[in-house]
C-alpha cells in the first residue's frame, strides 16, 4: 500500500511537471512567433497590370495590420514567370492565371478576380474572329501566360505558333507596337475595364474581336469559362463594343507556396478578405477603376483534379466560422470536464482526509512518548524506567506497524521518531541519574 501511494505521487509529481513545462513551451512559441517577422516575396506581374496594383495594395494593408509580416512585390513578364519563381523557391507566393498549370508546392489562395480574353484589331482589317488571325502580326510577347492562352486558343482552330508573326518583347513594347501600326491585332489575358484596352478602343483606331467557341474549348481547357464581353462594357455612346461579343474568362488567383507558415497565409487571406474597402482606399486614384475588381475576391470553389490544393493557412481563415471541435462536442466535453472535476475534487478530498487521519495517529504517538518521557524524569526506580523503555518500543512497534498499512505517513513516521529518541534519551539519562545517586549513597 505504502509503495502504491508513493508510486502515485510521483506520477502525480512527474505530471504536473510535463504540464507546467508543456504550457511554458506553448507560451513561448506563440510569443515567438508572434515575435518573429515573416519576409515573402511576391510574384506579382507586370507593375501595370490589375494583380500587381491589387498586391501592391494588399501588401500596404497586410503590414500595417501585421508589422510582423512584410512583403516584397515582384515585377515580372507575368503567370509563367511567377509560377517558375515560386517553384524555384525565389518567390513564396504568386499572381497566376488558373489556366497555366502550377507546380506540384503550389497552393491556392483566393481567386482575385476573372480576366477575360480580349482581342483587338486595326477597324480596317476587317477581321471576324480569331482565325482570320493566321499570318498576321500579333502585339503580343512570346512569353508569359497570356501567350499559352492564345495558343491553346490558336489550336482548338487548327492553327500553330508559326501562322503568326508576334511583336514586342514585353506588354509596353507590344501596346506601341499595335498603336504605331506595326502590328495587325493585339491580344490580352486582362479584367474587363482595363485601362490600356479602353484607351485603345476608345480611339476609334481599334475594335473588339469575338472569340467563339469557349465551351467546346472547356472541354480540352477546364479552367476555360464562357463569356460574354457586354455591349458598352468600354462606352456607352456611342457603345463599345457596340454588341455583346462571346469570349473566354479564366481565374486571376493568388497561389502560395505549401511551406509558407499557415498563420502568415491565414493572416494575408483575412486581409484580403475582411479589409478589401480598406485595400481600395489604397489603390490610386489614376487606376480606380481596378477598385471595383475587389467585389469579385473570393474563396477557391472545390478542388478539381487540375488546380492546386487549397493552402492550409487560408482553410483556417475560410473556416474561421466553422464550429471547432470543442464547439461542436461543447455538451460532451461539458460532461466529460464536470466528472475530471468531481473525480479530481474527490480524490483530492480523500487525499486531505488521508492526511489528517495519519496525522492524528501520529499526533497520538507523540503524545504516548511526551507522556512516557515526563513519566521518565520523574522515576525514581530503574524498574520504573525499565518498563518505560519497554512501553517506548512497543509505540515505536505499534507506530511501523501503522506505517506498513498507510495508516501513518513516512514524514510522520520520521517526525514522530525524532520524538521517540528524545524520549530514549530522557530514559537514558534518568537511569544514570539513579545510577550516581546510588553510588553516592
Amino acid at each position: 500500500m505504502q509503495l502504491a501511494r508513493q508510486k502515485l505521487n510521483r506520477i502525480w509529481e512527474i505530471g504536473m511537471v510535463l504540464f507546467s513545462l508543456s504550457f511554458i513551451g506553448c507560451l513561448a512559441t506563440l510569443v515567438y512567433q508572434h515575435a518573429k517577422v515573416q519576409h515573402l516575396t511576391l510574384a506579382a506581374g507586370s507593375p501595370t497590370g490589375e494583380g500587381y496594383i491589387v498586391c501592391a495594395a494588399l501588401k500596404t494593408v497586410t503590414e500595417r495590420h501585421h508589422p510582423e509580416i512584410r512583403i516584397t512585390l515582384l515585377e515580372t513578364g507575368g503567370t509563367v514567370e511567377n509560377l517558375k519563381l515560386m517553384a524555384d523557391g525565389r518567390a513564396a507566393m504568386a499572381v497566376a492565371q488558373a489556366d497555366v498549370l502550377a507546380g506540384p508546392s503550389a497552393r491556392i489562395v483566393a481567386i482575385l478576380y476573372d480576366d477575360t480574353f480580349q482581342l483587338l484589331t486595326r477597324r480596317e482589317k476587317q477581321m471576324e474572329g480569331f482565325p482570320g488571325l493566321k499570318g498576321k502580326r500579333i502585339a503580343l510577347p512570346r512569353t508569359g501566360g497570356q501567350f499559352q492562352s492564345f495558343l491553346r486558343v490558336a489550336d482548338h482552330f487548327g492553327l500553330q505558333e508559326s501562322d503568326f508573326q508576334f511583336v514586342g518583347s514585353s506588354d509596353v513594347t507590344a501596346d506601341e507596337a499595335f498603336s504605331q501600326g506595326r502590328a495587325d491585332a493585339i491580344f490580352r489575358v486582362r479584367a474587363l475595364g482595363n485601362p490600356t484596352i479602353q484607351r485603345l478602343v476608345q480611339s476609334g483606331k481599334f475594335q473588339l474581336v469575338r472569340i467563339d467557341h469557349a465551351a467546346a474549348m472547356k472541354i480540352n481547357q477546364p479552367a476555360f469559362d464562357p463569356t460574354v464581353i457586354p455591349a458598352g462594357a468600354y462606352s456607352g455612346d456611342p457603345a463599345i463594343p457596340d454588341q455583346d461579343l462571346p469570349s473566354i474568362a479564366v481565374h486571376r488567383t493568388l497561389l502560395a507556396n505549401a511551406s509558407v507558415d499557415d498563420e502568415t497565409v491565414r493572416a494575408i487571406t483575412g486581409a484580403l478578405i475582411d479589409d478589401r474597402q480598406e485595400i481600395a482606399r489604397e489603390i490610386p486614384e489614376q487606376v480606380a477603376a481596378v477598385r471595383l475588381l475587389l467585389a469579385h475576391v473570393r474563396r477557391p470553389e472545390a478542388r478539381t483534379e487540375f488546380g492546386p490544393a487549397l493552402h492550409p493557412g487560408a482553410v483556417k481563415f475560410y473556416d474561421k466560422d466553422k464550429p471547432s471541435f470543442i464547439l461542436a462536442h461543447a455538451d460532451y466535453i461539458g460532461l466529460i470536464l464536470t466528472v475530471l472535476v468531481m473525480i479530481s475534487s474527490w480524490v483530492w478530498e480523500l487525499r486531505a482526509w488521508l492526511q489528517r487521519q495519519q496525522k492524528n495517529i501520529a499526533d497520538e504517538y507523540s503524545n504516548r512518548v511526551i507522556t512516557l518521557m515526563n513519566a521518565a524524569q520523574q522515576a525514581e526506580s530503574r524498574e520504573a524506567l525499565q518498563q518505560i523503555r519497554g512501553d517506548l518500543l512497543g509505540v515505536l512497534t505499534a507506530a511501523v506497524g501503522d506505517l506498513d498499512s498507510d495508516k501513518l505517513s513516512e514524514e510522520s513516521f520520521h517526525s514522530f521518531r525524532a520524538i521517540l529518541q528524545i524520549g530514549l534519551e530522557a530514559v537514558r539519562d534518568s537511569w544514570n541519574n539513579l545510577q550516581v545517586a546510588g553510588h553516592s549513597t
